[in-house]
């Protein structure tokens, strides 16, 4: 065997053999890509399974990504593809719908019945933006109805922009957002009505502030052109702002034991993640994690970082296994526990009749 088939066996699942690879990336956005990416270049087997729906499909570009900006979302990752390939990783459409051990490996199990062998696994499947129950919303989504300025900020320069109030952090967002355009408006809707020191900070901005709940909002050839109230005012806006709940997609985590965790900004939960160390290592040793499933708040740039640093983590952990075994074998070459071993790598679920 050279040294990428050491630790995997290509087989087909029509054949009733699985493939044992070194390592399967569950999630195909930046950061599981970057995670591919890195483990391939590092002569590691690895696939990729990807449910092909990235987060930030609806928006027009890709910013504050050096090198990448302003590229449409798709075809980044269809550049990320190609590379992975490249260096000899694998891509497979589908859902992992659970994982669970075996041996010191793992199974995970797919939505279409399928089941993957891995040595360690890398999820990145990030999150799911759980929009305001306003009509209008989610139709504009990604176009004129924003969460980002750092993401959108600069598209929508000068123009009216709006701010949907949902909960107590609406006045810092507007405040946010009064960088990019000198006409922003927040709207109170749902959240408690500020203090007089917000009102005053909002005030010196030159900030408006309306009072009453949103019950729409007003399109015209599929741009917004204003926020009804449901007094039935109509108040002319060309972007709202809002504030999403940042839910991970963490289904497949939860069949390793691993719940998500709140995720507070000044006090207030905005959403929940999958908790890991800095690298994405999580409590459950072979499990790593990278992108907005750990890190919501992350752009692209950043957790395509984070896929790296998790692939190279996992890298040297498995390594640090690899080294261990050759001791022992150079110690030890015949044992009962070393045969058990190759058997696993070799034969899979097959040594179980599976």
């Amino acid at each position: 065997m050279n040294e990428r088939t050491e630790h995997a066996m290509d087989s087909t699942p029509e054949s009733g053999r699985r493939t044992v690879y070194d390592v399967v990336v569950i999630g195909g956005g930046a950061a599981g890509l970057s995670g591919a990416l890195t483990l391939g270049r590092a002569r590691r087997s690895v696939l990729v399974v990807d449910a092909g729906q990235p987060r930030n499909a609806p928006a027009r570009g890709v910013h504050a990504h050096l090198g990448h900006e302003g590229t449409p979302p798709g075809e980044l990752l269809a550049k990320g593809r190609d590379e992975v390939r490249r260096y000899g990783g694998e891509l497979r459409s589908g859902s992992a719908t659970g994982a669970e051990r075996v041996g010191d490996g793992f199974r995970v199990t797919l939505a279409d019945g399928g089941r993957l062998r891995a040595r360690r696994l890398l999820v990145a499947t990030g999150l799911v933006d759980e929009l305001p129950d306003v009509p209008g919303v989610a139709e504009l989504w990604g176009s004129d109805v924003l969460h980002c300025p750092y993401c959108h900020g600069w598209e929508v320069r000068d123009q009216a922009i709006g701010v949907l109030g949902t909960g107590p952090l609406a006045v810092h967002q507007a405040l946010l957002w009064r960088q990019w355009s000198a006409d922003v408006t927040l709207f109170l809707h749902t959240m408690d009505e500020p203090d007089e020191q917000q009102y005053e900070e909002l005030a010196a901005r030159g900030i408006g502030v309306v009072v009453g709940e949103v019950a729409a909002l007003e399109t015209c050839d599929g741009r917004l052109h204003g926020v009804r109230l449901a007094s039935g005012q109509l108040i002319s806006r060309q972007a709202l702002a809002v504030a999403t709940k940042l839910r991970p997609r963490a289904g497949v985590l939860a069949s390793l034991g691993l719940a998500p965790m709140d995720l507070e900004m000044a006090g207030t939960v905005v959403g929940a993640h999958i908790a890991a160390d800095p690298v994405g290592a999580t409590e459950v040793p072979g499990v790593w994690v990278a992108g907005n499933v750990a890190n919501p708040l992350d752009q692209v740039v950043a957790a395509a970082a984070a896929g790296v640093r998790a692939g190279a983590a996992i890298n040297a952990d498995l390594i640090a296994q690899e080294t261990r075994r050759a001791v022992e074998a150079r110690r030890e070459p015949f044992s009962a526990r070393l045969e058990r071993e190759v058997c696993e790598v070799v034969l899979g679920d097959r040594r179980h009749g599976l």
